[in-house]
């Protein structure tokens, strides 16, 4: 038994053994530095003390010391998500989901599913939400009971909103004599879905390992069926780890791809009719192109029409380099417009109607009152109404409930066939003044672009020009948001791939940004793409973890910190407040800004990993420091530059 005085002297000599190791670091480098690279040499913990630590008592059965499983019921669950071809599971370890994780390592190999390790749910959720908008596969992301899908149900709502596939899997334990005392009973749940059930499009506990296959299938399937959404399966804690019951039984079913509905034939030749009969016709995308396809049939929908084209931007739907991109114009063409036809656009009431952000909100409608609007969206299939994504109704002339994609070469179809010669007259004379009026868009916003191009802190047109600098001659992609940057990249970035851009959050929920990067990135590293994030600095206070999962698994990302050293868009409401009040013009000062102390980005990097450079606010620095960076990416690893920003 230990005494008092030889408890003292342990932790006398511990005291020393620490100090040796402080004067055996090399010169400028700390303790922790040496500490760190030296081997541990502390006994791994015993079988009892394992056991008493994760039982949360001090007494231990004996039986917890000896007993062995064979072929446990997670073996099995890895087998399904390796027959549905997850290539990744983000996971934040926790003890619901240790039979899952242990078999994903020891039975699964850690290949195909591989995890990617997280430190935090939010984080995990928002990795597999950028993954699945860059490769255009689903990934999938493991929670932490009710707890876990608490912190994550942010980042599950965007995806939501987005329209994303997302496969979630959360550790449970349904049978209450199965839980241990404690813990275990305040981080399950009866009904462990209920609480993100509003946004997911479908949701099962299986209660044992051939309903765990085939939910997980089914799950699937509807994941990547339009609409698009994520999913949710429990995995119970006891089917995890008790031996598979005659695995040689059990089945998994194949997976299965299922079309996307098209839109009636006749429904689409009147909408061909329609428009081909408008003097003035507008197209505008929101979530229109799933893949490179999709681009290329709105480019030929669009030359069809020589029709102006309005990209929403929550995806990747049309160059920016053609003339018929008027993105920046909306406003005016919506006025002209006398036939709209609206392709998967979130917010239809939104596009054709205005809100006053005064008191009482009063709206009016910017289109003629002629005007008629055909919309086409599988958002017709949604029926889910407890959140506001499904936005202010609007009844459209002439609606679809098809997938905009799937109906277009249909649509181009009828277009050539329901032509007559002066239709065919008129669409062609309309494409010089599209060019000329492309061409004026372009070019002030290359004028807009100069201004305060020299400033210091450093303008978002410099910023997203010197990044356009580096990276145009490279294969690319943009995984960040550019509402933030004033959309410089889209007004002058030359962007024509569709895995040129993944779109914006969704739910526009922050702490969005840099995990939906990394899992963006994290696709692009399979493909030899270079991913390139413009991150906002409030939203990357949300899940900072992330620059260290970045480093953990050389996800090679080039991230330039947007800082502006405040959350602006509420700083622009408080604002508004205070004139609209009459109050205090500075008022907005509180709350809003990242100030006193301002945060070290670069020094939080390089802490967690990351190779930084800054904080930098001189313009003539940015280039030469994205040389640096862009090569250390290049290199396979994660990078940050911060760079001090103007606020907009």
């Amino acid at each position: 038994m230990e005494t008092k005085n030889s408890g003292r002297r342990g932790f006398l000599k511990g005291a020393l053994a620490a100090g040796a190791a402080t004067m055996a670091a090399t010169p400028g480098e700390s303790a922790a530095q040496a500490a760190a690279k030296a081997p541990a040499t502390a006994a791994p913990p015993s079988s009892r003390t394992i056991a008493a630590e994760t039982m949360g008592v001090h007494s231990v059965h004996d039986d917890e010391l000896t007993g062995h499983v064979h072929n446990p019921g997670s073996d099995f669950m890895v087998d399904v998500l390796k027959a549905a071809s997850i290539k990744y599971v983000a996971v934040m370890t926790a003890s619901s989901n240790r039979g899952f994780q242990e078999s994903i390592v020891n039975y699964g190999g850690n290949k195909a599913p591989e995890m990617i390790v997280c430190c935090h749910e939010e984080a995990a959720a928002g990795i597999a939400h950028g993954y699945a908008k860059m490769s255009g596969k689903p990934m999938a992301c493991m929670v932490h009971g009710n707890v876990g899908l608490q912190h994550a149900s942010m980042a599950i709502y965007n995806a939501w909103c987005d329209r994303v596939p997302m496969m979630v899997i959360a550790g449970n334990t349904a049978d209450a004599t199965k839980r241990r005392p404690g813990v275990e009973w305040f981080h399950t749940s009866v009904d462990q879905a209920a609480m993100v059930r509003d946004f997911v499009k479908f949701d099962d506990a299986p209660v044992s390992l051939q309903h765990y296959a085939e939910s997980f299938m089914r799950a699937m399937s509807a994941a990547t069926t339009p609409p698009m959404e994520p999913v949710l399966i429990v995995a119970d804690g006891e089917l995890q780890e008790v031996p598979a019951e005659n695995r040689a039984a059990l089945r998994i079913p194949k997976p299965v791809s299922v079309s996307p509905p098209e839109g009636d034939a006749r429904a689409v030749a009147e909408a061909a009719k329609i428009l081909l009969a408008a003097k003035n016709p507008l197209i505008v995308v929101d979530r229109a192109a799933r893949s490179q396809e999709g681009v290329d049939l709105l480019v030929k929908l669009a030359e069809s029409l020589n029709a102006p084209v309005i990209d929403l931007r929550a995806r990747m739907n049309f160059p920016t380099t053609h003339y018929l991109n008027q993105s920046s114009l909306q406003r005016k063409y919506i006025a002209a417009a006398d036939v709209i036809l609206a392709l998967e656009v979130g917010d239809l009431w939104g596009l054709v109607n205005s809100v006053s952000d005064t008191p009482g909100r009063p709206s009016k409608g910017l289109i003629k009152a002629e005007t008629r609007v055909i919309s086409i969206s599988v958002n017709y299939l949604l029926a889910k109404s407890n959140y506001g994504d499904i936005q202010r109704y609007q009844a459209a002339d002439l609606a679809l409930a098809a997938d905009a994609q799937a109906t277009l070469p249909s649509l181009i179809e009828a277009l050539k066939r329901e032509a007559s010669a002066p239709q065919s007259a008129a669409i062609a004379a309309r494409k010089q003044p599209m060019q000329a009026a492309f061409a004026a868009m372009r070019e002030a916003a290359r004028n807009d672009a100069t201004r305060g191009w020299d400033a210091s802190p450093v303008s978002t047109a410099r910023l997203c020009q010197e990044v356009w600098a580096q990276i145009k001659n490279e294969k690319w992609a943009l995984v960040s948001q550019p509402q933030f940057q004033s959309y410089w990249p889209h007004r002058l970035w030359d962007i024509t791939e569709y895995r040129q851009f993944i779109g914006h959050s969704g739910g526009f929920g922050i702490g969005y940004g840099l995990p939906a990067a990394a899992g963006a990135a994290l696709a692009c590293k399979d493909e030899g793409r270079l991913a390139v994030n413009i991150q906002s600095d409030g939203d990357l206070l949300m899940v900072p973890s992330v620059l260290w999962t970045l480093a953990h698994h050389k996800i090679p990302l080039l991230n330039i910190m947007h800082n502006n050293r405040a959350w602006h868009q509420e700083t622009m409401h408080l604002q508004r407040m205070g004139t609209r009040r009459e109050r205090d013009p500075e008022s907005w000062r509180h709350g809003t800004l990242i100030e006193a102390p301002y945060v070290d980005y670069a020094m939080m990097a390089k802490s967690m990993g990351v190779w930084a450079e800054g904080p930098i606010s001189d313009p003539a620095l940015l280039g030469p420091a994205i040389q640096r960076a862009l090569a250390v990416v290049k290199s396979g690893l994660p990078a940050l530059i911060d760079v001090v920003t103007q606020p907009r």
